[in-house]
């Protein structure tokens, strides 16, 4: 996975945006953030799962998922490394990540086209 290529799979969801924040690019729901790019560094990414999606991925895929430090972390922000992900599983957490920071109307009509 690249950056480009998450920056692509971030920008498919309904109604999202890409802007920057503290820098970083990042993709918003709603003007609500789900997604980060660059951060910690360039081969790094960011999506904001709940602590329960975060252990799961986490277990699942340790090399390339890896929860934030400190307290962002705790509430579930999750690191993804970019080169060893896969499309598949970048566009799960992508998924996951939109549906938790959308309206609940918008997600309940994302995830019935699932």
């Amino acid at each position: 996975m690249t950056s480009r290529g998450f920056q692509r799979l971030a920008l498919g969801f309904p109604e999202t945006a890409g802007k920057a924040h503290q820098s970083h690019p990042d993709f918003r729901v709603v003007g609500k953030v789900f997604a980060t790019l660059g951060y910690p560094d360039a081969s790094w990414a960011m999506v904001k799962l709940t602590p329960e999606q975060q252990a799961e991925f986490v277990s699942a895929e340790p090399a390339v998922f890896v929860p934030v430090n400190g307290g962002w972390g705790r509430k579930g922000a999750t690191n993804v490394k970019l080169r060893p992900a896969k499309i598949a599983t970048v566009r799960s957490a992508l998924a996951a990540a939109w549906c938790n920071r959308a309206p609940k109307h918008l997600a309940r009509k994302f995830e019935a086209q699932l």
